[in-house]
């Protein structure tokens, strides 16, 4: 876990910007932008341990400022659960309002106890009961509904917050979480995944993003604002961060909106926020035949820029990648990312890769930096 890596005591972080730069004062960079660089575009991550105390703090504040909204501070909520059955029933309270979120468990067979997925819009549940992992499932749409309303869950107690859906939908994956901690002693809450698929695999992105207990992070056909990279477009319908603010502006908060039209002068790219999860697990999938989120450019873009930064953590084997034939959101790709889940999950040893891009290839033009990784000490 990241919390082990050696700490110095001599690391001085440098200043992170305060107010945060407009998009108007940040430069135009056409490639991924290196991870390793500050905020203030001058400074560059020079160890491991900066990298945790300093720049990946960094980067968490700037995906909030920019994209997703800040994210609510849980140390003032209280979670009480209560359970029935399959049912599981999670009250959230903060300020003197409260609200529920209502899971359904699927338990395999056996006494456990079992590895979770908390899976939101539809999962091959099969396979995973199957190989002894439990499955909880939950209603988005009552957290947060998929629209400009601000109605569910999560705005009863967050009304006229600037978050977007998908860290409400993220907050949704982490309360239930803390309901299985409380009420389920047949599932290990340790050996936690979160996943989703299309707008969902988004929302599973920053379900991993932003909670350290999420041990496998799962984002499925995700996307722009998920795993796909806005700076390349490569396959799919041509889905940008234009289209996808136009189309469900809710997703992500106001801040990303001073980029569109801007996007090259996003200080970070998707594989800045696969990477601020390292080394937590992270398995991208894609189906090759997807007709509407970028495939190619999430394998040969992302995942590749991504691993630079993983494997220079000493991490590599934590973050891989599926690319089962099909199209958008086939249930194939569920099958295809267990392995990966199993290894993270219950300690499998794998029998096929997943660094494989098949017939693509990674485009290390896209991220010229990984040429200069900093000295991994």
């Amino acid at each position: 876990m990241l919390d082990l890596l050696p700490r110095q005591a001599n690391v001085t972080c440098p200043a992170t910007p305060n107010p945060m730069p407009k998009a108007a004062d940040l430069p135009a960079i056409k490639t991924m932008p290196d991870p390793f660089l500050y905020l203030d575009g001058k400074t560059r991550v020079k160890s491991k341990d900066e990298w945790v105390q300093c720049r990946q703090p960094e980067i968490m504040k700037l995906l909030q400022e920019y994209q997703y909204g800040y994210y609510p501070d849980h140390s003032q909520e209280t979670v009480t659960a209560t359970r029935s059955g399959t049912k599981l029933e999670v009250t959230v309270a903060v300020g003197g309002k409260s609200s529920k979120i209502t899971a359904t468990l699927n338990l395999p067979t056996g006494t456990g106890p079992f590895p979770v997925i908390i899976a939101i819009g539809g999962i091959d549940n099969k396979s995973y009961l199957n190989a002894g992992i439990a499955v909880a499932t939950f209603d988005y749409g009552s957290v947060a509904a998929d629209s400009n309303s601000k109605t569910g869950s999560f705005w009863t107690l967050y009304n006229g917050k600037d978050i977007g859906t998908l860290t409400a939908w993220a907050w949704g994956f982490h309360r239930v979480l803390d309901g299985i901690e409380q009420k389920v002693p047949e599932i290990d809450a340790k050996k936690a995944g979160v996943t989703g698929c299309s707008r969902l695999g988004k929302a599973a992105l920053a379900g991993g993003l932003f909670d350290k207990r999420i041990a496998v992070t799962m984002p499925m056909c995700s996307g722009v604002q998920g795993a796909g990279p806005y700076r390349y477009s490569l396959s799919g319908q041509g889905e940008t961060l234009e289209n996808s603010k136009s189309g469900a502006g809710w997703w992500t908060s106001s801040g990303i909106s001073q980029f569109v039209g801007k996007s090259t002068q996003l200080p970070y790219d998707a594989h800045t926020i696969v990477a601020a999860i390292a080394p937590r697990a992270v398995v991208l999938e894609q189906n090759t035949g997807d007709q509407f989120t970028d495939s190619k450019g999430t394998a040969t873009v992302t995942f590749p820029a991504a691993k630079a930064v993983y494997s220079w953590l000493g991490a590599g084997d934590n973050l891989g990648i599926g690319l089962p034939t099909g199209g958008h959101c086939d249930q194939n790709g569920y099958a295809a990312v267990l392995p990966f889940v199993q290894k993270v999950l219950q300690g499998k040893t794998l029998t096929k890769s997943f660094d494989d891009l098949g017939s693509w290839k990674a485009m290390p033009e896209a991220y010229p930096w990984a040429t200069d990784l900093p000295k991994a000490t």
